[in-house]
């Protein structure tokens, strides 16, 4: 069982590392879900010594993207490559809804041995089955993804179809209100076995991660995965 807290500063992605978190989704741009963060920013939280995977987004707003845009998420790519990241996180839209196939396969190939994770862009999609086997086809890693509702405990069942429908080509990742109060059930419920949650609650600074909160979303993926090994 794994977790990743998404981490909107440095701040968040020390508390992530020294409370045991498996990964972070490194961010900038908090109030808009999300944007490429600096490359300063990256090598700082590499140093950490946590997987870093940087989100490649060079705008708030839609996943539309002009060739510009197009370019400017290729180099985001070929940075965080460079600078050795694990992993990135992506993903481009077409003008009817769906995902941009030909996008992400070409986000998958510049990304060479880096993991590739699709974001929530997927929740925006007309199509979860259809959806997730564009990104098999791909050959994204996994898919962050709260059913194609506002919160993954709302996309539950769905989350669960889109678990059986990976068997094991893709990894569906439930994110979207992700908490230590709900987290058991969700993993009960979908049968995912990674988690994305920014571990915000009303104790946080600002967008940074609560250490307590993700100390009780360990606890709890513990508990489960002590469940399942019985």
């Amino acid at each position: 069982m794994l977790l990743e807290v998404c981490a909107y500063s440095l701040a968040s992605c020390i508390t992530a590392a020294r409370m045991g978190a498996h990964r972070v989704e490194l961010c900038a741009g908090a109030d808009v879900g999300g944007t490429t963060p600096k490359k300063e920013t990256i090598i700082a939280a590499l140093e950490l010594g946590i997987p870093v995977f940087p989100m490649v987004r060079p705008r708030g707003g839609d996943f539309l993207y002009n060739s510009n845009e197009q370019a400017a998420i290729q180099e985001g790519v070929r940075l965080c490559r460079a600078l050795g990241c694990p992993g990135i996180v992506a993903g481009v839209q077409l003008a009817d809804g769906r995902l941009d196939a030909d996008a992400m396969k070409r986000i998958v190939e510049l990304s060479g041995p880096m993991e590739v994770t699709c974001h929530k862009v997927f929740d925006g999609i007309p199509d979860a089955a259809e959806g997730l086997e564009v990104l098999v086809g791909a050959g994204c890693t996994r898919v962050l993804t709260s059913g194609l509702a506002a919160t993954a405990m709302d996309g539950a069942g769905a989350l669960h179809a889109l678990v059986t429908q990976a068997a094991g080509r893709i990894t569906v990742m439930p994110g979207g209100g992700v908490r230590s109060s709900n987290i058991h059930t969700l993993a009960h419920t979908t049968g995912a076995v990674e988690f994305h949650s920014s571990a915000i609650t009303a104790r946080s600074s600002g967008t940074d991660a609560d250490p307590a909160e993700i100390h009780s979303l360990l606890m709890a993926l513990n508990g489960v995965a002590s469940a399942r090994e019985q």
